[in-house]
């Protein structure tokens, strides 16, 4: 059974199919960086490269649903081959920033993505919402790990 550690490392999930993990995910709340925090109808799409690298599409509209399109291209680098849970982003040569996919359904459903820091952090579904059963027992579970969850903010999705 898996017991959060708060102060200690911010564990991955054991592993992922990444064939599975591929493809689009909406973002339901984040704790954002500074480029994201004004994102309605952000989504993540991730489709894998032939070098085993992760093409990245980040794209929103800024400060509301009619706001200017968005789009940042990160590759991803798969850094625990063993479990495809932890990887780099590179969004600026040469610098990669640590992310891992430290929730994740059985049905490949809803995921978090989380860095060591716990600076950041990112709820995400296949759908464009969540229940709310589902979004608080996430967001309990980021409390649980160390995060501060009043920092958190819903990321307006319609479509």
């Amino acid at each position: 059974m898996f017991t959060p550690d708060p102060d200690g490392d911010l564990a991955a999930v054991p592993f992922v199919d990444i064939d599975r993990f591929m493809g689009d995910w909406f973002v339901i709340a984040a704790i954002p960086t500074r480029t994201e925090s004004e994102a309605f109808n952000a989504v993540e799409s991730y489709s894998l490269n032939d070098d085993g690298s992760i093409a990245t599409v980040y794209a929103f509209r800024k400060g509301g649903f009619e706001g200017k399109l968005k789009r940042y291209t990160p590759t991803g680098f798969i850094a625990d081959s063993r479990s495809n849970a932890v990887w780099t982003m590179q969004f600026i040569w040469p610098f990669r920033w640590d992310y891992r996919v430290i929730y994740l359904t059985r049905d490949y459903r809803h995921t978090i993505i989380g860095r060591q820091a716990r600076d950041y952090v990112w709820i995400m579904s296949r759908e464009p919402t969540v229940s709310d059963s589902d979004y608080k027992e996430m967001v309990a579970f980021l409390g649980a790990v160390g995060y501060r969850t009043d920092r958190l903010r819903r990321v307006p999705q319609r479509w």
